[in-house]
C-alpha cells in the first residue's frame, strides 16, 4: 500500500473537528490495548503518544501514571490542534506536529512509546519501528495496535462487484508487522489478534463513518472520480449479501496488537509470536 504523507495529513486534519464524535472502533482499540499495557510492570517517567490524534490516547496515559511527563505527536495539525484545546490547567501534555519517521526528539528519551491505530499508515514500517526504536531508552517498552488485511473485508468484496478499482486501503498481515519489529532491533516481540465488527442499518451509515474520521481511501492508486447515484446503488447492493438475520449490516475489523522492548539493541536469534482469535464483537453504530 502507497499512501502520501500529505494525504494522511490533510485526511485527519480535515476530520479533526468531529473526529471524537465518530471515533467508536478508535476508542474502542485504544481501550483494549490499555487492557494489554496494565499487565505490563512498568513505572515510565517520559511517554510518548505516537499519533495522538484529539488526545484520548494522551490523556489516559497522562492520568495512568502520574509521575510521567507525556508528549503527544502526530502528523496532522488540526489533530494537535483540537488536542490542546483539550488540555487540562495542570500536566499539560506537550503535543506537537511530527513526522512518526523523522521524530524531534534525542536518542533514548522515552520510558515508553504507544500507538494506537497509527502504524496502518505508515508506508514503510522497518523505518518506523527503527526511528521508535531510536527514541526509546534502553529496557523501554513499545506497544501498539494496528489493523491488519481482513479489516473491511465486506466493503473489498462490495466493491469487486463493481469494478476494478481500489477503493478500500489494505494493510499488512500481523506476521509481517511482526517480522518489522524484530527487524528495527526489539527484543521479546508478542503479537495477537482479535476481530471486532461495527453493525449499521445501511452502508451509508459505513461511509459516512470513515469519511468522518478520515478514514476513507487515500491510497494513491484509489479512484480520482466522483462516485455516482448508479454506482453507489451497486455497491449498496451488494453489501446486501452481508446482512444478517437481525438485520444488521457489519464492517469487520481485524485489529492486530503488538508490544516489544529495546535492550541492547542486538536483534534475537530468534523470537516468538501467537496469534489469539477472539469472538467477534459487536458495537452498535446504526
Amino acid at each position: 500500500m502507497a499512501i502520501e504523507k500529505k494525504l494522511i495529513a490533510k485526511a485527519f486534519s480535515d476530520a479533526a473537528e468531529q473526529y471524537d464524535d465518530f471515533a467508536f472502533l478508535q476508542k474502542e482499540v485504544a481501550d483494549r490495548t490499555f487492557e494489554r499495557l496494565g499487565y505490563m510492570r512498568i513505572k515510565p517517567k517520559a511517554i510518548l503518544d505516537v499519533g495522538c490524534g484529539t488526545g484520548y490516547c494522551s490523556r489516559y496515559l497522562r492520568d495512568s501514571f502520574k509521575r510521567a511527563k507525556v508528549t503527544g505527536v502526530d502528523i496532522a495539525p488540526g489533530m494537535i490542534a483540537k488536542a490542546s484545546q483539550q488540555q487540562s490547567l495542570f500536566r499539560k501534555i506537550d503535543y506537537q506536529v511530527a513526522d512518526v519517521d523523522s521524530l524531534p526528539f534525542k536518542d533514548n528519551q522515552f520510558d515508553l512509546v504507544f500507538s494506537s491505530l497509527t502504524i496502518q499508515w505508515l508506508p514503510d514500517l522497518k523505518k518506523t519501528f527503527t526511528e521508535l526504536h531510536r527514541v526509546l531508552k534502553p529496557g523501554g517498552l513499545l506497544i501498539f495496535s494496528t489493523l491488519g488485511p481482513d479489516t473491511l473485508t465486506e466493503l473489498k468484496q462490495s466493491w469487486q462487484q463493481v469494478d476494478s478499482d481500489i477503493h478500500v486501503n489494505s494493510f499488512l498481515d500481523m506476521h509481517i508487522v511482526g517480522d518489522e519489529v524484530f527487524n528495527a532491533s526489539f527484543e521479546n516481540t508478542v503479537m495477537d489478534r482479535d476481530i471486532i465488527t461495527l453493525t449499521y442499518q445501511t452502508m451509508k451509515g459505513l461511509m459516512t463513518d470513515l469519511k468522518a474520521i478520515g478514514a476513507h481511501n487515500i491510497n494513491d492508486k484509489r479512484s480520482r472520480g466522483l462516485m455516482g447515484k448508479g454506482k453507489f446503488q451497486k455497491l449498496s447492493d451488494a453489501y446486501e449479501k452481508f446482512r444478517w438475520e437481525s438485520g444488521e449490516l457489519p464492517a469487520t475489523y481485524e485489529v492486530i496488537y503488538g508490544h516489544a522492548w529495546k535492550r541492547d539493541g542486538k536483534p534475537q536469534k530468534d523470537y516468538h509470536t501467537y496469534e489469539v482469535s477472539l469472538q467477534p464483537g459487536k458495537t452498535d453504530n446504526s
